[in-house]
């Protein structure tokens, strides 16, 4: 099916001499990339079979047998070349989860200053699962290259889970301008190109604040809550505003009442 997947797209590829377990039977072990991309299964259950502890690919922690999460994204990691860049989708789950050593996986990638950038997304995304999903954004070098600014000690974290609009009753997809309004951002903030924080949107965090939360990396805890709109009505004046049209709904509803029971007694029934 991957390789029909390509040929469709035009895509040249190599998936190795022969379909394997990518844990236990890595096609390409030599492999050092400069890209990575992936969306491996979510939450991937009794995957370690016949895996040694001191397996080189985990050098930030062995990853839970009942969860290939963070197998999966340190398998990647081990791929990438010495200034390789890798965008990851998991479920959410990894951004918080404590687990059977997840906690402190995430916390060795963090100190090793290998996060690049967060981005939670908004649920019923994908047809296959109802499971809310995040984008995990991770490089070898942060240091300033290629037009890019100096990241070092610094993490991007995106709450894009308010973006988007119901494509039907239960698949959600993003418009061209939200997936606009994520990638400008992040390459904004790389490049040192007018970033600034957005408060419910999106907050550039030191090292230190994230320690701070425990090396939770939902960026839930970092953006905080958009900023309301002020319409300029002072206070007393809203009050008394709104306070006339609750009155005169509950004059409406009341002659609504008296109309029903009118209505219902001409039809011989008394309420």
């Amino acid at each position: 099916l991957a390789a029909m997947n390509m040929v469709i797209r035009g895509l040249d590829f190599n998936f190795g001499r022969e379909p394997a377990n990518t844990f236990t039977n890595d096609q390409h072990p030599d492999l050092k990339a400069d890209f990575i991309m992936a969306n491996p299964p979510f939450n991937m259950k009794e995957w370690d079979t016949g895996l040694s502890d001191d397996d080189p690919r985990w050098q930030y922690g062995r990853p839970p047998s009942n969860n290939a999460n963070f197998a999966w994204l340190q398998h990647m990691v081990y791929h990438l070349a010495p200034t390789g860049s890798m965008g990851l989708l998991l479920a959410n789950g990894s951004m918080s989860s404590n687990t059977k050593n997840e906690g402190q996986i995430r916390k060795a990638l963090v100190e090793n200053d290998l996060v690049e950038c967060m981005v939670a997304l908004p649920g019923q995304l994908f047809t296959n699962t109802q499971i809310p999903a995040c984008i995990w954004f991770l490089t070898r070098n942060k240091e300033t290259r290629n037009g890019f600014r100096n990241r070092s000690g610094e993490i991007l974290f995106i709450d894009a889970r308010n973006l988007g609009y119901m494509k039907d009753r239960v698949l959600r997809d993003f418009k061209k301008e939200d997936i606009d309004k994520i990638a400008g951002t992040f390459h904004a903030w790389q490049k040192d190109e007018g970033y600034e924080d957005e408060a419910g949107f999106c907050k550039s965090a030191t090292l230190a604040e994230v320690a701070k939360q425990d090396h939770v990396l939902t960026p839930g805890r970092y953006v905080g809550a958009a900023a309301e709109e002020n319409d300029g009505e002072p206070f007393a004046e809203k009050m008394a505003r709104l306070t006339g049209q609750l009155q005169g709904q509950f004059t409406e509803s009341a002659r609504l009442e008296e109309q029903i029971k009118e209505n219902l007694a001409g039809l011989g029934y008394e309420c």
